[in-house]
């Protein structure tokens, strides 16, 4: 018993601990039970309340790593003070430390707390086409530190959160569908109704259109050399730009067909000749 009591002070001596008994470790062993048995009945309760918010539901894992890691940190502090440990000066120490961490990572955490904020709020998820911060493109993946765009053009752009929540963002497939406004040109010579059916013509054609609202055209502009219509239409968010083109390519034929003229710019060069002066 004494060798034990011996090699006790000599580790105490170490480890700066005034009186580091048998008695005290035992009193800290009871108390790394309670606490154990503690931590797992907050972090039951902890997990209820996340199970219950919807919002959070994204971040789960981090928020119940973060409070674990909290109750530990806390236990730890107890355990030390109970061993007669100076705490302190360990929590200025650590207050040191988390102060040159944060500013020597504060893009890092910057992209962290974006990163939160977009998944709280969820102003898009995998597989929505969003513009955002100059960027446009479906989003592939929502990280803590980046988001993942893949573009029309197959490219794979990682943007900042931190930028993403401070940003603009224009979500196209969130509501489920898109209102199409097509502007269309024609001849002052061809006749309103004529122009109109011509293109309701390629509006009933072309699959892809929702029915309700019903799609409806209209005069739109009276131009310089000619009469602008506005087609407008709704599609499901998704069939967007295959009824874009088909409809492109569809009311030029049309127009063929009906005898309709599409309009261009036309440049007139008028030469005059210099008489000479007699």
């Amino acid at each position: 018993m004494e060798v034990v009591q011996e090699i006790l002070k000599t580790v105490g001596n170490t480890l700066g601990i005034e009186d580091l008994t048998l008695w005290s470790l035992l009193r800290v062993g009871v108390m790394v039970l309670i606490g154990w048995l503690v931590i797992r009945v907050l972090m039951r309760m902890v997990d209820r309340l996340l199970d219950r918010s919807r919002s959070l539901s994204a971040i789960k894992v981090y928020i119940r790593s973060t409070v674990r890691i909290f109750l530990w940190f806390l236990l730890v502090l107890m355990l030390a003070g109970t061993l007669g440990i100076e705490t302190t000066s360990i929590i200025a120490m650590l207050s040191v430390v988390g102060l040159a961490v944060s500013l020597a990572l504060q893009n890092t955490l910057a992209n962290l707390a974006g990163g939160l904020v977009l998944l709280v709020a969820k102003p898009f998820v995998v597989g929505d086409y969003v513009e955002a911060d100059g960027v446009s493109g479906t989003i592939a993946a929502v990280d803590l530190a980046y988001t993942t765009f893949i573009t029309p053009d197959n490219k794979e752009i990682f943007v900042p959160n931190s930028q993403l929540s401070a940003a603009k963002i224009i979500n196209y497939n969130t509501l489920g569908r898109r209102r199409m406004d097509l502007k269309l040109t024609a001849s002052y010579d061809a006749p309103t109704a004529q122009v109109r059916s011509a293109i309701q013509e390629v509006l009933e054609a072309v699959p892809g259109i929702l029915s309700d609202p019903a799609p409806a055209v209209y005069v739109s502009e009276y131009q310089s050399s000619s009469i602008e219509y506005l087609a407008r239409l709704w599609t499901a968010a998704s069939d967007y730009w295959d009824v874009y083109y088909a409809l492109l390519e569809g009311v030029r034929e049309s127009f063929e067909r009906h005898g309709v003229e599409m309009t261009y710019d036309h440049l007139n060069v008028h030469i005059v000749e210099k008489q000479s002066a007699l």
